[in-house]
């Protein structure tokens, strides 16, 4: 059985074991060495006030009944509750559900995205690069062909993401070198420690807002951009087009 690292960190600090936090491992596209970071876990309990302002707005426009896939702890699915929507909140980990479930989160799901089904909902949120679980390019269409058997007719997917051109060395004429051939940069590959264990490392997709809206368009629908951040970040509205 995989280790569930974000799930016992999760327990942990809700349990009140808070020790220490989750350290990331991010390399590029399987060749380039990338970064190591820290995710604080406090950061996943965060308020409505201490979010981020795409986040925030991501937030006020869900509507109706509402999926926040890859819900982590909960907050996002916490703060919709209190505003009286309908909100499930969805994780892979099962660590991540039992967190919800101790925050007081009330309609709680433990699946892989691509393993739920079933069900139609109003809102898919995809928050804190939520668009990441695809995982490649190529996952991506699957993940969004399956994303469109969960959304009503009149729905919408809120998702934000980043461009990662940043990484990479500025060229002299102002374009970055992307020494990857045929690979996609955004496609990167993450492994996360905690308290000395070790997670397997596992795909995970950052895209730029224009390569996401030739996807969409390609799966027939229509991509708005919401919201741009300080940081090659932004938020998008995803929704079915009208024929």
């Amino acid at each position: 059985m995989a280790i569930d690292i974000l799930g016992e960190a999760l327990l942990d600090y809700q349990n009140g074991n808070y020790s220490e936090d989750i350290v990331t491992f991010l390399t590029l596209n399987k060749h380039l060495a990338g970064e190591e970071d820290t995710l604080p876990l406090a950061y996943l309990f965060r308020t409505f006030e201490e979010m981020p302002p795409l986040e925030k707005k991501a937030l006020r426009l869900c509507n109706g009944t509402v999926l926040d896939i890859g819900c982590g702890a909960g907050s996002h699915s916490l703060y919709l509750q209190e505003k009286k929507l309908s909100i499930t909140a969805l994780d892979a980990s099962k660590g991540a559900i039992e967190t919800c479930k101790l925050r007081g989160v009330e309609k709680n799901i433990h699946s892989k995205i691509m393993d739920f089904k079933g069900q139609r909902f109003d809102t898919l949120l995809l928050l804190m690069n939520g668009i990441g679980i695809a995982g490649t390019m190529q996952k991506l269409n699957a993940l969004l062909d399956h994303l469109k058997t969960l959304l009503n007719p009149d729905g919408q997917i809120l998702l934000d993401s980043s461009d990662l051109i940043y990484m990479f060395d500025e060229d002299t004429d102002g374009g970055h070198w992307i020494p990857f051939g045929d690979s996609y940069y955004g496609e990167v590959t993450f492994r996360m420690e905690y308290k000395r264990r070790s997670s397997k490392s596992f795909e995970w997709l950052y895209l730029d807002y224009n390569t996401l809206q030739n996807v969409a368009h390609a799966h027939n629908f229509s991509c708005e951009l919401v919201s741009e951040g300080n940081h090659y970040d932004y938020l998008a509205r995803i929704t079915s087009k009208k024929h």
